[in-house]
């Protein structure tokens, strides 16, 4: 006997939920908030408006399916199944965030907070899900992911984009080149190294590629093309400025050598699950295998 789907609802943590646990009590976040020229009612009634929103998603689900609650920063010890129906109910970020766990499974995003969110992964309202959840099998979209595989295996996905660079805002030092591009490389030292894709040309990816007059277009969520730039990179008698954006076709690979001691790859903005490299060990990125299915 097959089991019955599982709807699996992923939300975070609200930001009056993590002021009230930082202040211990409701009163006392209010008065720290007031001392600064802030009401908490403001994130309080945000706070009200996403339980009632994960309030109308869990009551949509059908009672013969299995539901489970995952918080988003537990998702990397949560174990997610080939049946499971992801239900993401917040902003489009979350629906990022929860991107590199999944492996097929259909994605749901649910806005809680309307006219807050831009809306481009987090598409519907809660009064449209138990409808959704009949068809999420079967109308997706299916968006492209960016990884970086290290020499030692490590491996990172994102929806967005990836960062290769120092951690705390310090210069990076690499040598980066292309796979394929008869073994030129470029020793450089910059802020980092961002590849995104078509769905991350909504937020960072858009920011830098403004600031680079725009040269080369942007990428679909769904086509199999990234764009990278690197940040700040600084000219010196060692360290070049004349491989410094570009795009990834579907084969193509960039590559990364590290010459610094320590330097890590994050997606997503999720700094806190990031690859260590050191140096000596090189990462490539370019247009990851798996695909994020959204419900349309």
């Amino acid at each position: 006997m097959s089991l019955a789907p599982r709807v699996v609802l992923v939300h975070r943590t609200t930001e009056y939920e993590e002021l009230v646990a930082h202040h211990g009590t409701h009163g006392q976040a209010a008065f720290f908030l007031s001392s600064r020229g802030r009401d908490i009612e403001e994130l309080a009634d945000r706070h009200r408006r996403t339980r009632a929103a994960l309030a109308e998603v869990t009551a949509a689900i059908p009672l013969t399916w299995r539901q489970s609650r995952v918080e988003r920063a537990d998702l990397d010890r949560f174990l997610f199944a080939p049946e499971d129906v992801v239900v993401v109910v917040g902003q489009d970020g979350l629906v990022a965030n929860v991107a590199k766990y999944l492996a097929g499974q259909p994605v749901l995003g649910v806005d809680s907070d309307p006219g807050r969110n831009p809306g481009v992964l987090v598409r519907h309202r809660p009064s449209e899900v138990a409808g959704l959840l009949a068809v999420a099998e079967r109308e997706v979209d299916e968006l492209t992911m960016v990884e970086a595989v290290a020499d030692d295996t490590q491996r990172l996905l994102a929806l967005n984009e990836i960062y290769l660079g120092a951690a705390g805002h310090q210069t990076a030092r690499y040598r980066l080149g292309l796979d394929g591009d008869g073994g030129a490389v470029e020793a450089q030292a910059s802020s980092g190294v961002l590849v995104g894709t078509g769905t991350g040309a909504t937020g960072w990816l858009r920011s830098v590629w403004r600031e680079r007059g725009a040269e080369l277009r942007l990428p679909g969520p769904a086509e199999e093309r990234l764009l990278w730039f690197v940040r700040e990179a600084w000219p010196s008698p060692a360290t070049g400025t004349s491989l410094v954006a570009g795009e990834l076709t579907a084969s193509a690979r960039l590559r990364l050598t590290v010459e610094s001691e320590r330097l890590i790859a994050f997606g997503d903005g999720m700094e806190g699950d990031a690859l260590e490299l050191t140096w000596g060990q090189s990462v490539r990125v370019g247009v990851c295998r798996e695909r994020l299915r959204l419900v349309g």
